[in-house]
């Protein structure tokens, strides 16, 4: 299911859980990671990589399709290198593109009509109270804050604004000009750490080594030029837009962004832009949690079956025992009572856990 209609569903009111059962469990894809240093001296922001600090940044991995390997790489070039400071993130993001076109100058319209550039945000990592920002050609921005994904019912808050963020585009080429050949364009962005909060509450900037988990997408139109204009592709048969292209950072394995569960991870580096790369290996836990989500969308089924949740693990014909996943050995366990459930995963060598819920909240103890 495209995000488009995806988010039409939303408006309606209509939960895709059933979607989700169907996509249970794909084969795991470890999902990527980006270490992000510091810079010393201020960013101008004008969507050009003209510092020093940004000359010395990595690049990203070049974005791959939503599904990953299901899929063929897609044809033009995404990447993207980040910064950050006491105050701010700073992302760049380079998208090639030989067909520079955008519509929508209003502030919250629905941004991935056009082409954009996409970012989503889970500083605590536990895939509810999320932030998600969109930003086209044009420079216009939509930004939302995700109490819970929309699996469970979760509503786009629109009223949530990035407070104190700054974003610059530069077009190499010309913008909504048929007939010539632009080159890409680039994005740029400070995002205060004091933005990322709701309900009167605030993350906490982030400290030396510390993760987020986040990810990446870019949406693209296949468009035709009409009459001197680019109009989206149509199918000849209904008429209607065909699908947009999903191009991300981390594959999703699925085609959803909003599975918070499957983004990459951000990691803060406290050393200045340029230094040696550090080695901070993704969480040991992060493949086992794959047995907590098969509980997760096992329990929605029998919910559905029975009317209420089960109680063991074996009356959803899954182990009840330890399970190995890369040479560790972990125990599950299950709580449950008709309408709520936690299921917990154990390393039996040390002190971490985690915990998932009946609406999907990772928690996770070290």
């Amino acid at each position: 299911m495209s995000q488009l209609i995806r988010h039409v569903l939303t408006a309606l009111g209509v939960v895709c859980l059933s979607q989700a059962n169907a996509q249970l469990k794909p084969a795991y894809i470890a999902p990527r990671q980006y270490h992000c240093y510091q810079t010393l001296t201020p960013i101008k922001l004008d969507g050009k990589p003209d510092e020093k600090a940004w000359q010395q940044t990595a690049w990203s991995d070049d974005f791959t399709d939503i599904e990953g390997d299901k899929q063929p790489e897609p044809p033009m070039r995404t990447r993207l290198k980040m910064l950050w400071d006491s105050r701010y993130l700073y992302i760049f993001a380079e998208l090639e593109d030989e067909n520079i076109w955008a519509t929508l100058h209003q502030h919250d319209t629905i941004i991935f009509q056009d082409n954009d550039f996409e970012i989503f945000v889970d500083p605590d990592g536990d895939t509810h109270e999320y932030f998600e920002i969109e930003i086209n050609p044009h420079n216009t921005i939509m930004d939302l804050f995700m109490p819970r994904p929309y699996r469970i019912g979760g509503d786009a808050l629109m009223n949530w604004d990035t407070k104190g963020m700054l974003t610059a585009v530069h077009i190499d080429g010309t913008l909504n000009k048929p007939g010539d050949k632009d080159k890409k364009w680039t994005v740029e962005m400070a995002i205060p750490f004091s933005a990322f909060g709701f309900y009167n509450q605030r993350t906490a900037g982030p400290k030396d080594s510390s993760s987020w988990r986040i990810n990446f997408s870019r949406v693209e139109w296949d468009a035709d030029i009409v009459n001197g204009q680019y109009v989206k592709r149509r199918n000849k048969a209904t008429g209607k837009p065909l699908p947009e292209h999903n191009w991300v950072w981390s594959p999703q394995g699925i085609i959803n962004m909003h599975a918070p569960e499957k983004w990459g991870y951000l990691f803060f580096v406290k050393q200045p832009a340029g230094s040696p790369d550090i080695a901070l290996p993704l969480p040991a836990m992060e493949q086992a949690k794959e047995y907590l989500w098969q509980i997760y969308y096992k329990q929605h089924e029998y919910i559905r079956e029975h009317g209420r949740y089960a109680s063991t693990l074996a009356a959803l014909g899954l182990p009840d025992e330890t399970v190995k996943e890369n040479g560790l050995t972990y125990s599950l366990q299950l709580e449950s009572i008709s309408n709520q459930f936690t299921a917990t995963i154990r390393a039996e060598n040390g002190n971490e856990s985690c915990s998932i819920n009946q609406e999907g909240k990772i928690s996770q103890k070290h």
